[in-house]
């Protein structure tokens, strides 16, 4: 997955892949090393300008495409990926700034120019120069910048000083002015050989009014964030596709080293790393059309996500590589030395974690979609129908009762059952039970059971199973996991043999929720125990109040009993109770309705709790650290909401959604473990008493294996990932 969400960015991105694969081959990158560090203009830039990379997310009136951010994004993410040479990051940072916080004037004056291919350069901080007022309303200013990306080889430079009241103006200025002033720009030797990175120097400087840009140091830093994080998924997906490529072919003890499970989860992890930091860049990316407060939170996610995370990347792919990733003649050192540069120039990671805290605290992001193109009438409609059951009574049945009979409990659901609801239709839905203060039925279970007796039931069995359980007269539980089959259900061993009138089921079942709750479960049980595991499977609906139906509820580490074992002790199970053919069970229980459901659903992982939580006095953690690690939760949770708005956004638009699921559940269980890790630590000694109120904090800690075990542990998830997503070898 790369930044870019539609076919245009998909196109857009084939077209700068090529053009790099055509201007800057490896062998081109590293003959011109020593060139690139001292600002040398590559002798492609005209190309670079003719393609219009320069100007595709400018405004028309200034020479550009009005392409918008994430057209911006991708281009970055792309020249990354080929690794290309030369000073196209610092310039388009300079235009993206100027043409977002600069006046029509500095606009007008610089924008064209830019669009044009001046190189440019941006410091990252008013550090180093001082500015004091001058003649005219302008100022002088004297000094040495930190370290800036590009100002060797620039024409303009983006440069902001310190005031001797406390503040800080910034200002454009351009190298060798007129004569009595220097502008001087000094190319260091940098980490990043394909870019020169150096200080600028200003000697007495007399700044111009014009020459002003109404910008603060938060505000280039958060724009810089958001080109460096589109970058930093560029060089991300190289090194994937890198490390992939090679353990796909290296072989050790007569088979790919892909092949072993170390390797394999390995690679998964990379891979889920670079879909958090894809969606990370992209959040920020479509921020920079936002406020300024919604900018500021994207854009410090995407760098606490995404610097660290290239870098981080780079290392994981020299120790999947082995030693001949660790050598001066493979690429892979080059991309992690461009990493590391840009987590360093806009470093410290910290200091972002920090700021991302800080901000989490007071603001929201905002993971919201547009619905103004839906039909005003049928929202008028679906706005009435949720008035009127607001309006009934809350304690008895008579709100499902009401929804289930207008198709609101599951809308995606064909007619009777649901509305066939289109996904705008569903998000309508979704938007006005929130209007109406009304929680939409959850069906839990019964959200795996009905889809596949809708799609391969019976007409009795869909007359019953379904209307009941839409209006809350079922509730199911799933008798699928055993003892010796947890994940790996073809390994199950629950018999079902066939008598007169229908089947007798014997097993065990473990870890069943809801089981001492539910009027029916769906079950799997072996019913030909000569074929092969997968193929003598058959599914069953179990009455869980049929005689010798036992079940026992699993005290769980946190003392609650959300889990039950199941024992079926010769189940009769009617022939009626047998959905589809016999021995199809296993192709049964992966059915999904092709039109699926479609929701909001990323914002139910924010951890605002943890954010009111860090807020709370007298917490045993320092308030610096409590800030830090709010924000590195924070990183990955906006990641995860921005991965399902992607997924919601796709659906809209009638695309398939790509590996998300997995990623999430993945990003899910990682997250919810970090939440309630922080939450209790954060509390210390209080957090020892059961009883006192920092109790519920170490119980949030002991609920968290259910998150990480239901539906497939982790593990599963990356060997998923790895074999079906990444096509590395099965063991």
């Amino acid at each position: 997955m790369s930044i870019g969400l539609d076919s245009n960015h998909a196109a857009l991105a084939d077209s700068v892949r090529g053009f790099v694969a055509r201007h800057a081959p490896s062998a081109a990158v590293r003959a011109g090393l020593a060139g690139w560090v001292g600002g040398e203009l590559p002798a492609y830039w005209p190309a670079v300008v003719e393609q219009g990379l320069t100007a595709l997310h400018l405004p028309e009136e200034y020479g550009g495409a009005g392409a918008g951010p994430v057209a911006l994004a991708v281009v970055v993410e792309e020249a990354a990926r080929g690794l290309l040479p030369g000073p196209l990051l610092p310039s388009l940072l300079t235009s993206a700034v100027l043409a977002r916080h600069g006046d029509d004037d500095v606009r007008k004056r610089t924008l064209p120019a830019l669009a044009e291919g001046a190189p440019a350069a941006t410091a990252l901080s008013a550090a180093g120069l001082s500015a004091v007022p001058g003649d005219a309303g302008g100022y002088r200013v004297s000094g040495s910048t930190e370290p800036v990306l590009g100002a060797a080889g620039a024409r303009l430079l983006l440069l902001g000083a310190r005031t001797p009241d406390g503040g800080e103006i910034w200002f454009t200025v351009a190298p060798n002015p007129a004569e009595g002033e220097r502008v001087e720009t000094t190319a260091g030797e940098p980490v990043d050989h394909t870019r020169s990175v150096g200080s600028v120097t200003l000697r007495d400087v007399a700044l111009a009014p014009d020459q002003l840009v109404a910008v603060t140091s938060a505000q280039v830093r958060a724009v810089a964030a958001v080109l460096f994080a589109a970058e930093a998924v560029g060089l991300a997906r190289w090194c994937l596709d890198a490390g992939l490529a090679y353990v796909k072919v290296r072989e050790q003890f007569g088979r790919p080293v892909g092949s072993f499970q170390a390797i394999k989860h390995k690679c998964a992890r990379m891979f889920v790393d670079v879909q958090t930091m894809a969606a990370a860049a992209w959040d920020g990316a479509r921020a920079l059309d936002e406020g300024d407060d919604q900018l500021a939170l994207a854009a410090a996610g995407a760098a606490v996500v995404c610097l660290p995370g290239a870098t981080e990347l780079g290392l994981a792919t020299i120790t999947l590589l082995g030693g001949i990733g660790y050598t001066w003649e493979h690429d892979t050192h080059l991309y992690w030395r461009r990493a590391m540069t840009l987590e360093n120039l806009l470093g410290p990671t910290s200091r972002w974690q920090r700021e991302l805290g800080e901000l989490v605290r007071t603001t929201a992001r905002d993971f919201d979609v547009d619905l103004s193109g839906a039909d005003p009438a049928f929202r008028r409609r679906i706005a009435g129908i949720l008035a009127e059951v607001a309006a009934l009574p809350a304690d008895g049945p008579a709100r499902r009762v009401r929804l289930a009979a207008e198709g609101l409990v599951v809308p995606h659901y064909p007619r009777p059952y649901g509305l066939g609801a289109s996904p705008i239709e569903q998000l309508v839905i979704q938007r006005e039970y929130e209007r109406a203060g009304l929680e939409p039925p959850m069906l839990i279970v019964g959200d795996w059971a009905l889809p596949t007796i809708l799609a391969h039931g019976t007409d009795a069995q869909r007359d019953f199973f379904v209307p009941g359980t839409l209006r809350g007269d079922i509730e199911w539980c799933q008798l699928f996991s055993e003892p010796g089959a947890g994940s790996d259900l073809a390994a199950l061993s629950t018999r079902a043999e066939r008598v007169e009138g229908g089947w007798r089921l014997t097993g065990q079942k473990v870890w069943t929720s809801k089981a001492h709750e539910a009027q029916y479960g769906i079950c799997l049980a072996r019913t030909d125990p000569e074929a092969p595991k997968h193929k003598g499977i058959s599914y069953f609906l179990v009455d869980m109040r049929a005689p010798g139906v036992e079940v026992r509820p699993l005290r769980e580490s946190n003392g609650g009993f959300l889990f039950n074992e199941v024992f079926l002790n010769d189940v009769l199970v009617p022939d009626d109770r047998l959905v589809g053919e016999v021995n199809q069970g296993w192709t049964l229980a992966r059915t999904t309705l092709g039109n699926e459901r479609v929701s909001i659903s990323g914002m139910q992982h924010i951890p605002t709790a943890l954010a009111e939580l860090a807020g709370t006095p007298g917490l045993a953690a320092a308030p610096a650290d409590v800030l830090r690690e709010l924000g590195e939760t924070f990183g990955p949770a906006h990641a995860l909401a921005a991965l399902a708005l992607r997924t919601t956004l796709r659906s809209l638009s009638g695309l398939r959604p790509g590996a998300e699921s997995s990623v999430s559940k993945v990003l899910a269980g990682t997250l919810a473990t970090r939440v309630a890790e922080r939450a209790m630590r954060w509390t210390g000694p209080a957090a020892a008493i059961a009883d006192g109120p920092a109790g519920a904090l170490a119980q949030g800690y002991l609920t968290v294996p259910p998150k990480l075990i239901g539906g497939g542990t982790v593990e599963i998830q990356l060997n998923v990932i790895a074999e079906r997503i990444l096509g590395l070898p099965r063991t």
